[in-house]
């Protein structure tokens, strides 16, 4: 197990667009297998190697089955190369990040995406999302642009600070928390 440190904001690698992975080696698998360390250890949904220091293309995204609502099927996906190939529909919704620790705000997502990838094996693959898995996989795919999810909100008021001692509205905003 190889739980790595999350950086956060102010680190100048969160802001840096990461690198396309060329070939899906023994290295790239490491890598993938030390974000879900870390994703797991943080109890995120998501999770991109820039927020662990590492420029290079490679997201995961864990969301537990009945996390947004109940009957929904549970989502792990490691994907390599990541890019929105077609997307649709508007949702707003209650965004945090792991590298902005505390930190939530109404970001506006595509409601519907459809993502080309490499999986760990080198094969392409293509993973449609809706709902809170369009916006984990928007919210990871940014972090490889350098992007966060602070820069894409539109009404700054919408901005706050819950302290992880505040239990119930933390539990209510980490729907979106990655």
């Amino acid at each position: 197990m190889a739980v790595r440190t999350i950086i956060t904001e102010g680190d100048p690698r969160l802001r840096q667009k990461a690198l396309r992975i060329r070939t899906v080696d023994d290295e790239v698998r490491q890598l993938a297998r030390d974000l879900w360390d870390t994703v797991r250890e943080a109890r995120g949904l998501g999770l991109a190697a820039p927020q662990i220091g590492v420029l290079r293309r490679i997201i995961v995204v864990s969301i537990p089955p009945d996390y947004a609502e109940e009957g929904d099927p549970g989502v792990e996906l490691t994907l390599i190369n990541p890019e929105i190939v077609r997307a649709s529909g508007r949702q707003v919704g209650l965004e945090g990040c792991l590298s902005i620790p505390g930190w939530y705000g109404e970001v506006p997502r595509f409601m519907h995406v459809t993502v080309k990838a490499l999986d760990l094996d080198g094969r392409e693959i293509r993973v449609k999302g809706s709902g809170l898995l369009a916006r984990v996989l928007q919210h990871e795919i940014d972090h490889l642009d350098g992007i966060l999810f602070v820069d894409r909100i539109e009404d700054r008021s919408t901005l706050r600070y819950i302290p992880d001692e505040d239990e119930e509205e933390a539990t209510s905003a980490e729907a979106a928390a990655s």
